[in-house]
C-alpha cells in the first residue's frame, strides 16, 4: 500500500468513529466544519445540514473553472443478527483482507466515507495543483437523495460536478435511474385466537442481500418474497393467522431476513411444517448459484391465552399483496443485453400493534416506466383497501454522450493507464439526476473506487483501486488550468 492509500484509508478510519447514519450527520458535520477551520477554508450550511468546504485555488489555477468535489455523508448502516454494534456510538471496526479493506460484522460506510477521505486528503496535499474547489457533502442522500432535493437556489457556484460515489474503477457514469418509494399501510381488526389453535414461527434469512439497485440483477432472494411464498403455502393447507411480520430494513437495500409469527390448529402442524420445509429445499434449490447460506426455520412457540391476530380472511389479504407486489428486474433496455430498465425492491414489511405495512421502491431510467409501475404498486394497495403514501421521487439522470466533461475524463484516463475507460449508466439513483435537475447548465459525471456487496455487512472496499483513483483525480484537476 503506497502512502498516499495509507493516508486516506487513515482518513476514512477517522470518519468511521463518527455516526452517520442516514438521518444522523450531525457529528460528522461538526466535524468536516472544525477540519475546514483548521486549514483556513471557509465553510457554508443549508437548512437541511449539506455542506459546502470553499477550497482556494492553487497557485495559477485562479482562472480555472470552479470544480465541485461531491459526496453524501451518510451510509446505510447494515449488521449481521448477532452483531451487537451500535451505530450511534461504536465507531466501524475496520479489517484488511488481502486487497480489501472491510468491517467486523457491519456495513464499512465505504459508501460514500471513502469519498470524503479522498476530497479531505487532495486539496490538503501540497502536491496536488487544483483550481476553485468547491467540497459539497450531502445529507441523508442513501434514504431518497433528500439532502440533494433540499439544496437552495444558488448554493452551488460551480458548474463541473464530479460525483464520487460511483463503485467500480475505471468506470465513469452519465446516467442513472429514476425512483419512487410507496409506503402501503392498513389497520385492522384483531381477535382472539380458538383455543385449539398453537403458535409458529417461520424465520428466512441468510440472504445475501445488496443495493436494490446495483444488485437488483444478480439474482438475489429477496427475503420477504421468500416469506410470502412460505406463508402462503401454509395457508394451502390450514387455517392461519397472522400476529406478527418482520422483514428488510431500507428501502435500498435487498432485505436478507424475513419472519412471521401464525397461529394454526395443533393437528395441522406437522403438516405445514412438512410443506413449509419442502417448499424451503426448493426455493433454495431455486437460488443455489447465488445464494449459499439462504434458510428457513419453522417452529413452535409459547403462547399466550390473549393472543390476538387477524383473521383467516386478513391474514390471506395481507399475503396475497406480498406475492402480488412487483419484484425484481422487470425491463432491461431493448438491445442492450442485461442493462435493467425498470425494477422494484419489496423492501419492508411489518405488523405492529394492528397496522401492516409495505415499503417498495421502484427504478427506471424511463420514466413513463416508472410511473406505469407506480400505478401497478398502487393497484396492489387498492386491491387490499389500504392506504398508499409516495415518497423520495426523484428523477433520472438522462445520458449525454458528447459532454465536455466526459472527453475530458476520458482523455485524462487514457493518458493515465493507457488504457480506455468504461462509460456506462446505472440502475441505481445517483444525486447527479437531482442537481442536474437543480442547476441548469450542470457538467457531471460520477467515478469512484472499486465497492463490493454495499448496504450489506458484507461490504468491502478494493485498497489498490483507491490508489489509480487518487492517481486519476490528481491528473484531472491538473487539466483544469488555463
Amino acid at each position: 500500500m503506497n502512502a498516499k492509500v495509507r493516508e486516506i484509508i487513515d482518513c476514512f478510519e477517522k470518519i468511521n468513529e463518527i455516526p452517520r447514519c442516514s438521518g444522523d450527520e450531525a457529528a460528522i458535520a461538526v466535524w468536516l466544519i472544525e477540519w475546514a477551520a483548521q486549514n483556513g477554508y471557509s465553510h457554508r450550511s443549508d437548512e437541511a445540514g449539506n455542506l459546502i468546504i470553499d477550497v482556494p485555488a492553487s497557485p495559477g489555477y485562479e482562472a480555472a473553472p470552479g470544480v465541485i468535489f461531491q459526496a453524501h455523508m451518510d451510509m446505510v448502516c447494515e449488521k449481521t443478527p448477532d452483531s451487537k454494534h451500535d451505530f450511534s456510538n461504536d465507531p466501524i471496526r475496520m479489517v484488511t483482507r488481502g486487497e480489501w479493506l472491510t468491517a467486523e460484522n457491519t456495513s464499512i460506510g465505504a459508501d460514500n466515507g471513502a469519498a470524503i477521505a479522498l476530497g479531505m486528503v487532495l486539496v490538503t496535499d501540497p502536491g496536488v495543483k487544483h483550481p476553485p474547489m468547491e467540497l459539497l457533502f450531502t445529507v441523508d442522500e442513501e434514504s431518497g437523495l433528500i439532502g440533494a432535493k433540499k439544496l437552495p437556489d444558488n448554493f452551488i457556484q460551480g458548474r463541473i460536478l464530479l460525483n464520487v460515489d460511483s463503485e467500480d474503477e475505471g468506470v465513469f457514469t452519465v446516467g442513472c435511474a429514476g425512483g419512487i418509494d410507496t409506503l402501503m399501510t392498513r389497520e385492522f381488526e384483531l381477535a382472539g385466537l380458538p383455543e385449539s389453535y398453537v403458535i409458529v414461527d417461520i424465520r428466512t434469512g441468510g440472504m445475501r442481500g445488496g443495493h436494490s439497485g446495483i444488485d437488483i440483477d444478480k439474482h438475489r432472494a429477496n427475503a420477504n418474497k421468500v416469506l410470502a411464498r412460505l406463508l402462503a403455502t401454509a395457508a394451502r393447507c390450514s387455517d392461519i393467522r397472522l400476529l406478527a411480520l418482520r422483514g428488510g430494513t431500507k428501502h435500498n437495500a435487498i432485505p436478507r431476513e424475513a419472519e412471521a409469527t401464525i397461529a394454526l390448529p395443533g393437528d395441522a402442524l406437522a403438516e405445514v411444517e412438512k410443506r413449509v420445509n419442502v417448499l424451503a429445499s426448493e426455493i433454495a434449490s431455486e437460488y443455489k448459484a447465488t445464494e449459499n447460506n439462504l434458510a428457513v426455520k419453522i417452529e413452535r412457540v409459547t403462547g399466550k391465552a390473549d393472543e390476538k391476530a387477524l383473521s383467516a380472511h386478513n391474514t390471506a389479504e395481507v399475503i396475497g399483496a406480498l406475492l402480488a407486489m412487483p419484484n425484481g428486474v422487470l425491463e432491461t433496455v431493448p438491445g442492450e443485453i442485461g442493462r435493467v430498465e425498470t425494477s422494484c425492491n419489496t423492501a419492508v414489511i411489518g405488523f405492529e400493534h394492528s397496522q401492516v405495512s409495505i415499503l417498495v421502491s421502484q427504478r427506471s431510467c424511463v420514466m413513463s416506466r416508472l410511473g406505469a409501475l407506480n400505478a401497478q404498486v398502487e393497484a396492489v394497495v387498492a386491491m387490499l383497501g389500504a392506504d398508499a403514501k409516495t415518497t423520495n421521487q426523484y428523477p433520472a439522470w438522462p445520458v449525454e454522450e458528447d459532454a465536455p466533461l466526459l472527453e475530458r475524463c476520458r482523455q485524462v484516463y487514457k493518458a493515465c493507464f493507457d488504457q480506455e475507460p468504461v462509460v456506462e449508466v446505472i440502475h441505481a439513483g445517483l444525486e447527479c439526476a437531482v442537481i442536474g435537475s437543480r442547476y441548469p447548465g450542470m457538467e457531471m459525471i460520477s467515478f469512484g473506487p472499486t465497492m463490493k456487496n454495499l448496504h450489506s455487512p458484507d461490504e468491502k472496499l478494493n485498497i489498490p483501486s483507491m490508489g489509480k483513483l487518487w492517481d486519476f483525480v490528481v491528473a484531472l484537476m491538473a487539466s483544469f488550468k488555463q
